[in-house]
């Protein structure tokens, strides 16, 4: 297919509301874009949480979705898209397709802007978890999907020699916590936001162990709120090499540590796209869900995404978020054994090296 370059169009409005994953994937191909449009310039909507993952990416600035007050029902909408046209955005790309960034890219389009939405592929997903006549294929990576909201714009972006932010400098903050006798740094986020993408505890107080034997290497673990924090000291208080590192420090520290890691072991959530969008390798355990869906983080080889035995589970994936129970699938992620996790991960420190 023939792109028609766009020659007019100065100024993007890009909007990702959420999740936390969500907004990470938008990165690369945001960093991609900037680096092969450097005259066009781009406005990211989003929470204000998110203003981190953003920092450093030249010709972009961050507009804050005031969810709460400003930005608040249909007025507030309404009063986004007054807001965002005063900055005189020539196009919108919605990478979310929810009803929020729908509303505001049809009041650019009533003024004659021009605009273009990402395809979720909803059909295919729903082919690929359905329990009865699966089709189990590769459906196309929503790095994939978001490329294609610009190419429609008139902006095709090539994502095939990514570039990634130097390694943070570590703050005193930092280093008292972590130390700085450690030859490798890896990192393990143990949670998800469903328990089926969670592998289990005990299999994870496994890998922990076998990781903390080489006492060269210092294990972070990375988590959220006080059940996973008090369930990460547990994990983390028999070895001096471990260390959680959950709700210490803030979340742009978090950000900094993160791309100091040579490895990150993660499940299907938010902190495989935050390590990806870095430049760290990753390393993802699945389990009610698959990589087909799409949702492999960002340049990362299909080989590091190990996958629930479906010989074993043949209805997997049965969600592609997750949030779906099935009977007698609750074990599925036992079936990926912690010495082939350790394997992994021992193989990717030593390609560093």
């Amino acid at each position: 297919m023939t792109v028609k370059l766009s020659k007019t169009i100065q100024h993007i409005a890009v909007m990702r509301l959420s999740a936390m994953g969500d907004v990470a994937m938008t990165v690369p191909v945001l960093r991609a874009f900037v680096r092969q449009y450097p005259t066009v310039k781009l406005t990211v909507i989003s929470r204000p949480f998110f203003k981190p993952f953003f920092e450093g990416i030249p010709n972009l600035e961050f507009f804050a979705f005031d969810e709460k007050e400003r930005h608040k029902g249909f007025p507030g909408l309404l009063r986004l898209f007054k807001d965002i046209k005063k900055l005189k955005i020539d196009a919108f790309a919605d990478l979310h397709n929810v009803l929020r960034s729908k509303v505001v890219s049809l009041l650019f389009a009533l003024s004659g802007k021009k605009r273009a939405t990402v395809d979720k592929g909803r059909d295919g997903k729903k082919e690929l978890t359905r329990a009865e006549n699966k089709i189990f294929k590769q459906l196309p990576t929503m790095f994939e999907r978001h490329v294609k909201v610009f190419e429609e714009i008139g902006f095709p972006v090539n994502l095939s020699h990514p570039e990634f932010p130097k390694k943070a400098v570590l703050s005193a903050e930092i280093t008292n916590l972590v130390g700085e006798n450690y030859q490798k740094l890896i990192g393990i986020a143990p949670f998800a936001q469903y328990d089926s993408k969670v592998y289990p505890l005990d299999l994870m107080q496994e890998v922990i162990s076998k990781l903390a034997e080489t006492k060269e290497q210092t294990v972070l673990l990375f988590g959220g709120g006080k059940k996973e924090i008090e369930i990460l000291d547990s994990l983390s208080e028999p070895f001096k090499n471990v260390i959680n590192v959950a709700g210490k420090i803030k979340f742009q520290q978090e950000l900094k540590l993160i791309s100091n890691l040579d490895v990150m072991l993660s499940m299907d959530s938010g902190n495989a796209h935050i390590a990806a969008m870095l430049g760290v390798k990753v390393i993802t355990l699945w389990g009610a869900t698959h990589p087909y869906a799409g949702f492999l983080p960002f340049n990362q080889s299909p080989e590091n995404a190990l996958v629930s035995d479906r010989s074993s589970y043949p209805k997997l994936p049965t969600s592609v978020y997750g949030n779906k129970i099935v009977e007698g699938y609750e074990e599925a992620m036992r079936t990926i054994s912690p010495k082939k996790i350790v394997k992994k991960i021992q193989s990717q420190l030593a390609e560093i090296n």
